[in-house]
């Protein structure tokens, strides 16, 4: 029982980290475009618009709001870092 429990818990971890890549995708396409356009790397409207979506989600999904809301500035804080690094040309395609 703990094993399989343990094996479904090892697998929503592999699925994770497929959808972050997949998600640090796009945030480097962002990235390229934010340069190309002399954006600034960071959104703090755009953020702040997240975090209240992200944090009704996690309320309906019934995890808790405030550790949705650490989770997402992680992201964005790794995002913001990979945008800064675009824009003075020292980025890579890796996320």
């Amino acid at each position: 029982m703990l094993l399989g429990i343990r094996s479904s818990i090892d697998n929503i971890d592999a699925a994770l980290i497929h959808l972050l890549a997949e998600r640090f995708k796009f945030t480097q396409q962002v990235g390229r475009l934010k340069a190309e356009h002399g954006l600034p790397p960071s959104d703090p409207d755009r953020e702040k618009r997240q975090i209240e979506r992200l944090r009704s989600l996690a309320e309906d999904a019934h995890l808790d709001p405030a550790f949705a809301e650490k989770w997402f500035n992680f992201v964005v804080a790794e995002v913001i870092r990979h945008h800064e690094e675009i824009a003075d040309g020292s980025g890579s395609d890796r996320a």
